[in-house]
């Protein structure tokens, strides 16, 4: 299931993409575990199905009835555990915990909301929260990071994907306490919590002291990297992820003209919602399947195209992702890759490619169940695969030497070389734009890739001026 503290903060909802309501009373789909509703519906009159779709309850075949045998354990192991266990429980908690088990078992992503819970929903989809600032899915009983959010505690003191939560305020997390564990990373801003994590494929423990935020999470970045080239980032995706973008790019494109290329950063971007995935991915498409969804329910059965309007006007695009762009972000990757768009570059997405749909109990209690599977628009299903880049990179970090021999790379490399009597005073012959390269190249080795192979495809457009 995806956390959050943060609702997002140490937030998060790991991976939600919130799909349109569906067409029954009440019932609200989701990608990621953050997506949530804006308002609480009424009860939802499930109807009755089996494993074909639309097939009344009373088709189904005998062996799948739940026979008296199975209620007398059910009703066996609630007894145990209510008069035997070390600890007095009430049946309230013991109720609860038997519908959280067996909805947890489904699969990561579905889970038991209270009036808590569903609180958390709407504030993933705002970007409001007090939190740390990360994705954490639950793996095998423990919590496990998907992504840090930018600009939040979690980033700033170091937290990368792949990092496990090994305590939390000196507890040890295990399968029994995981759930409480969770809750303890919300918290009020400015109140302190000690986390014990360890890097993926490290053994080394490390112990962080941080500080809860309140959080506004803008989620669309618009800079030019340099003259003509767009930098896109994209760290979740919102309610209003997709009008920001469009303002952002359409303030930058009237201020400094029509962009030559863009990269799209969806690194450790872990998902929101589906309908902001959709919004993104038409900004850049005229034309062609989106995103497909398809479950046993005849209202998860759903296409979303593209309509004329694209806000870079066919100028190229790479789309960076990593291990943590997960759900939404991958709809946005597969829709750009499969429709030939823009080359995706990095390392192989997360692979979320299940969609949640949020069905209200009552006015405090729903349940978040996966009801459907998406589909890219070559019809390829991500789900545990994810998305393999155009071209690949590896999880590099460039670094200056601090010592060594200095390198001669031109005449004026050389001790008292013969100056350019033409020269302009004081111009400084290697300021041609490949120091600025240089420099992005050791603060984000993939980015620079990606500009250079920008450049190069922007060459290759009707008009590019050829040297």
């Amino acid at each position: 299931m995806r956390l959050s503290t943060r609702g997002p903060t140490i937030g998060l909802t790991t991976l939600l993409l919130a799909l349109p309501w569906l067409a029954m009373p009440g019932a609200h789909a989701q990608d990621t575990p953050a997506a949530a509703t804006s308002a609480v519906a009424p009860p939802v009159d499930l109807p009755a199905t089996n494993s074909s779709a639309g097939a009344p309850a009373s088709a189904s075949s005998t062996a799948d009835q739940v026979s008296l045998d199975d209620i007398r354990n059910f009703s066996r192991v609630y007894e145990v555990v209510r008069q035997a266990y070390v600890e007095k429980v009430d049946n309230k908690t013991l109720m609860k915990a038997a519908i959280t088990g067996m909805l947890s078992g489904l699969d990561p992503h579905s889970e038991y909301l209270d009036k808590d819970g569903l609180a958390q929903l709407n504030e993933d989809t705002t970007g409001q929260y007090s939190g740390l600032g990360i994705e954490v899915l639950q793996v095998d009983g423990g919590l496990r990071i998907v992504s840090p959010i930018d600009d939040t505690p979690a980033s700033r003191a170091g937290i990368k994907p792949g990092d496990g939560i090994v305590k939390i305020n000196g507890t040890l997390i295990d399968p029994q306490n995981v759930d409480d564990m969770f809750k303890q990373l919300r918290g009020k801003p400015g109140s302190k919590i000690a986390l014990t994590i360890v890097h993926q494929n490290s053994d080394k423990l490390i112990d962080l002291n941080l500080l809860r935020e309140n959080i506004a999470v803008s989620s669309v970045k618009v800079r030019e990297l340099e003259p003509g080239y767009a930098y896109l980032r994209i760290s979740q995706f919102q309610d209003d992820t997709t009008d920001d973008l469009e303002r952002k790019l359409g303030d930058l494109i009237k201020k400094s003209g029509a962009q030559k290329g863009a990269v799209l950063d969806l690194r450790n971007n872990p998902g929101g919602l589906l309908t902001a995935a959709v919004g993104v991915s038409d900004d850049f498409l005229d034309t062609g399947t989106i995103v497909t969804t398809r479950g046993r329910l005849q209202d998860s059965n759903m296409a979303f195209n593209a309509h004329p309007g694209d806000q870079l006007h066919g100028a190229p695009m790479i789309v960076l992702t990593n291990n943590g762009t997960a759900s939404a972000a991958e709809i946005v990757s597969g829709a750009l890759k499969d429709n030939h768009r823009a080359l995706t570059m990095g390392q192989r997405t997360f692979g979320k490619g299940v969609v949640q749909t949020v069905l209200p109990l009552d006015a405090d209690h729903a349940v978040k169940i996966t009801t459907a599977r998406y589909y890219t628009p070559n019809g390829t299903s991500i789900q545990a695969e994810g998305i393999k880049p155009d071209i690949a990179l590896a999880d590099l970090t460039v670094n200056k030497s601090d010592s060594g021999p200095v390198l001669i790379s031109s005449e004026a490399d050389l001790p008292n070389h013969l100056a350019n009597e033409h020269a302009k005073t004081g111009n400084d012959i290697n300021d041609d734009g490949s120091a600025a390269d240089g420099k992005l190249a050791t603060s984000d080795y993939a980015l620079s890739q990606a500009l250079n192979v920008l450049k190069g495809m922007a060459l290759r457009q009707p008009g590019a001026v050829r040297r």
